[in-house]
């Protein structure tokens, strides 16, 4: 079992804990985001000690699968087995090598990467479902453990499997990136020591990856980091993209199309706007897209307060997906000190403001624990109206974050990321009144209204200042 420390999978390594405790057979279905930790929190688990591990290659024939399975099986049993023709005489061979097994142990099989394993017409899943059903769900000591990162084909053929599969898993483990504190504990424990600001800018390109921040070097600075990364020449992730999009889905042009299409609109877009954009169309083509994308942790559904149609709009929320159409795309090896040297840049200004609000979307417990309302419960949306010009009434407004409480108060979260005290002026004033006055006047709403900056620093006193009821620091986003 795992004797170390493995940073932010406590719940993971509790529920596989009590999985290994069960006197009954297991299935652990182990998912989410590619570069996520999947593998890695598998193999650290069981310090690489398994009865059995295939490890599915993508885009690789059934006759090199095969051939790969009963390499394992052979060199685990200490056997001489000729290749077998199908994936059922496979499982047939691991279901008599898992009976010769000692009764009195703990016995575990590990499928990593199983999508890759179900190639066209291979029968895989069929084999795999009868193995299961037939066998192993039988055998006490037996721990089975499957991972993938097509987390779409994951979610679908095996943790809502409506077949052979349908109630059969024990456990299901769904990776999510690390937070930020999580985050900061990561590079600690990896000698790289950064201040909260420059953590969360680092977060903003890489996202809460663990695999992305491995490659992170302490001899650097977080500029110097970044441009090592992706803007000097064959660097680490010069061609994650294309490489990321294509492992994890069939007709991955239809999924950067869109991905790209929301890169393109803060606020994001509805499914009639993705569809003219993309030329997908609205139908179930575009349903598998967004589904997929979604279950990715790529995009995520807001709703907008105030839309009783229930009209949801979708949001690219993957870190290392904006980034890439902000700054990389069509862009690499054309100054390979390009970060260093756009401290200034407008177009870096204007990303951080965004990419900061996605990632107090990312933080909404952190927030919550701050104001001291972790107990209530509560609904996030973004809001905005368009100006207009005709009776010079409406002037347009734009809300970031709003927390919608039970305890019948509103949280109007205004997002700003610069790098010192936040000074609220005479024009900024106006700015914010005239929000919260279109808000008051258009939603109608009967709760109380509460103005709440979220800031690295928080405001400067100042003549306006009083008009912000909370705060809410960078700081706090490390809870």
């Amino acid at each position: 079992m795992l004797n170390d420390v493995l940073v932010g999978r406590n719940e993971e390594i509790q529920r596989l804990n009590q999985c290994m405790n069960e006197e009954r057979s297991q299935l652990v279905v182990v998912y989410g985001r590619r570069r996520v930790g999947k593998t890695y929190l598998i193999n650290k688990y069981f310090n690489g000690c398994f009865d059995f591990k295939l490890t599915g290659i993508y885009n690789a024939r059934k006759e090199v699968q095969l051939q790969n399975f009963v390499t394992e099986l052979n060199r685990q049993g200490n056997t001489t087995l000729d290749c077998p023709k199908s994936w059922a005489e496979a499982f047939s061979h691991l279901r008599t090598y898992i009976e010769e097994l000692p009764e009195d142990e703990k016995h575990v099989i590990f499928f990593d990467e199983m999508p890759w394993l179900d190639t066209a017409k291979s029968e895989f899943l069929p084999s795999f479902e009868f193995f299961w059903n037939d066998y192993g769900c039988t055998v006490k000591n037996l721990v089975c453990i499957v991972c993938g990162s097509a987390t779409a084909w994951m979610e679908k053929k095996i943790a809502q499997n409506k077949g052979g599969l349908f109630n059969r898993q024990t456990c299901s483990l769904f990776l999510k990136p690390f937070t930020l504190k999580e985050t900061e504990e990561y590079l600690v424990s990896r000698g790289i020591v950064w201040s909260h600001y420059d953590i969360s800018e680092c977060y903003m390109i890489l996202g809460g990856i663990p695999f992305y921040q491995s490659l992170l070097r302490s001899d650097l600075s977080l500029s110097g980091n970044i441009d090592n990364l992706f803007f000097r020449k064959r660097a680490e992730l010069w061609d994650e993209f294309d490489h990321l999009y294509q492992t994890l889905f069939n007709n991955s042009e239809l999924y950067i199309k869109t991905v790209e299409a929301l890169s393109s609109k803060r606020g994001g877009l509805t499914r009639k706007e993705i569809s003219e954009k993309t030329g997908i169309y609205n139908n179930s083509s575009l349903t598998e897209v967004l589904d997929g994308l979604a279950v990715c942790d790529f995009i995520r559904k807001e709703a907008f307060y105030g839309n009783h149609k229930r009209e949801l709009r979708y949001q690219l929320s993957d870190y290392y997906t904006a980034f890439y159409f902000h700054f990389l795309k069509d862009k690499h090896g054309r100054d390979e000190h390009f970060w260093s040297h756009s401290y200034d840049n407008p177009a870096r200004r204007a990303w951080t403001g965004l990419t900061f609000e996605l990632l107090c979307k990312d933080h909404i417990r952190q927030i919550k624990q701050k104001l001291g309302i972790s107990g209530v419960l509560s609904e996030e949306y973004t809001w905005s109206i368009p100006s207009t010009s005709d009776n010079g009434i409406n002037k347009g407004a734009q809300i970031d974050l709003l927390i919608d409480r039970r305890d019948h108060v509103i949280n109007l979260c205004e997002i700003k990321f610069v790098s010192n005290l936040f000074e609220i002026d005479k024009s900024y004033n106006e700015v914010l009144r005239n929000k919260i006055e279109a808000f008051s006047r258009i939603s109608k709403a009967k709760k109380s209204l509460q103005l709440t900056i979220i800031s690295p620093y928080g405001v400067k006193d100042g003549k306006y200042s009083n008009i912000v009821t909370n705060q809410v620091l960078l700081d706090d986003l490390f809870l």
